[in-house]
């Protein structure tokens, strides 16, 4: 046949590109989600209808997401929940309270009850909504939530992010220890900010960490980078004579004594200042525990603290490791989206999944490397696991 009657079928998968049933799908699938006439159809069949609507308001609310955020961020500086707590309110009643004109009052609560926060009550009054309910009186969310003020501030410009261009990024001079060449020269002017931080929204993640890991059958526990003491002052109070030791860098530890002291866990407290990619952590415990602390860092410097406090712990002792992880049940977007652009902007680690995580837990020699369930994954995962019986790292 000659070449103007001849006719060549066009790939259903480009050359160079991944082959199989899959593959053929989904170019299938891609081919027909950004064909115009088949987005209309969808939003015209009865069958497709909910699916196509059910995406659409997906991608809105990916569209929306900062403008959400600010929402809730006005109701936390105008105190709304706390004020709703004590009893149902008038808009013009808020209005006086907000010291906002009624309009821009009634333009608040409208979002607000169309994001769950707040909620319409009869005759007029406005009460707590479902979501707004759990921030009330929640010093940890609400410290992170106006925290977040600094990271979108970062993330005016993505691009510029991704590229590494400008100035740095205002969270890597919040967390200066993650980047600094040599974290325990920081001065207390630079922690105060982040270790404050830390320690309003510990309570968040500590009674689950606990729960998941009861530390009765323990003698000493060594917290390596706990900053003021949240995570050991729980630890103490719910187990009695379990001796505390916290190791962090000495400008954040300078006021953990005290809080120590203030919860009546002086005398089986000990507080040692150092810096745990150069300095030799205590000996003596037979669990260490890294709490929100390795998804700080790069693999390097990641598996150096894990070697670090392999070489503290005695044959059979147990290292606890508690952070939010990549891929966790029901929150799948917050490794990749959130902490993989919040640690970014850091400069300092990647959140990791818990087959990551096992990985250079047993690159530093560790063994008996497992994963504790907790209650909401979302918020910290658990794994433990075990110096063996010879010496490695």
């Amino acid at each position: 046949m000659g070449a103007a009657g001849s006719h060549v079928p066009v790939p259903l998968v480009p050359p160079g590109q991944p082959q199989g049933w899959r593959a053929r799908w989904c170019a299938w699938r891609d081919r027909l989600l950004v064909s115009p006439a088949f987005q209309r159809r969808a939003a015209r069949s009865w069958l497709l209808r909910p699916i196509a609507r059910r995406r659409a308001r997906s991608l809105f609310d990916l569209l929306a997401g900062f403008v959400y955020s600010q929402v809730l961020l006005a109701c936390v500086r105008l105190r709304a929940f706390e004020i709703l707590a004590e009893q149902p309110q008038r808009a013009a009643v808020l209005a006086r309270r907000f010291d906002l004109s009624l309009p821009a009052t009634e333009r608040l609560l409208a979002a607000a009850v169309a994001l769950e926060l707040i909620e319409t009550r009869g005759d007029g009054h406005f009460g707590l909504g479902p979501l707004g309910a759990p921030l009330v009186g929640n010093a940890a969310l609400i410290a992170m939530i106006e925290h977040h003020a600094v990271l979108y501030a970062d993330l005016h410009d993505p691009l510029a992010l991704l590229r590494g261009e400008g100035e740095a990024p205002a969270l890597s001079r919040y967390w200066a220890y993650a980047t600094a060449e040599v974290p325990g020269s920081l001065p207390r002017a630079e922690v105060d900010a982040y270790s404050a931080l830390m320690s309003v929204s510990q309570p968040l993640v500590a009674q689950e960490v606990l729960d998941a890991c009861p530390l009765g059958g323990y003698r000493r526990l060594l917290d390596v980078g706990g900053g003021q003491g949240r995570f050991l002052v729980a630890a103490g109070q719910r187990t009695p004579g379990l001796e505390l030791v916290l190791f962090d860098l000495p400008a954040v530890v300078a006021s953990a004594t005290a809080s120590f002291a203030a919860h009546g866990l002086a005398d089986r407290a000990s507080v040692v200042g150092g810096d745990f990619t150069r300095d030799a952590l205590p000996d003596g415990a037979d669990i260490v525990s890294l709490v929100r602390v390795i998804y700080d860092h790069g693999d390097e410097r990641a598996l150096a603290i894990l070697r670090a406090v392999y070489r503290a712990l005695p044959p059979g002792g147990t290292l606890l490791v508690a952070e939010p992880m990549a891929g966790a049940p029901g929150a799948p977007r917050m490794g990749d989206a959130y902490f993989g652009m919040y640690l970014l902007a850091m400069r300092g680690g990647r959140a990791r999944t818990a087959a990551e995580l096992s990985a250079l837990l047993r690159a530093a020699g560790f063994e008996q490397v497992r994963e504790r369930p907790t209650p909401i994954p979302l918020q910290v995962g658990v794994i433990l696991a075990k110096r063996g019986r010879t010496t490695q790292a």
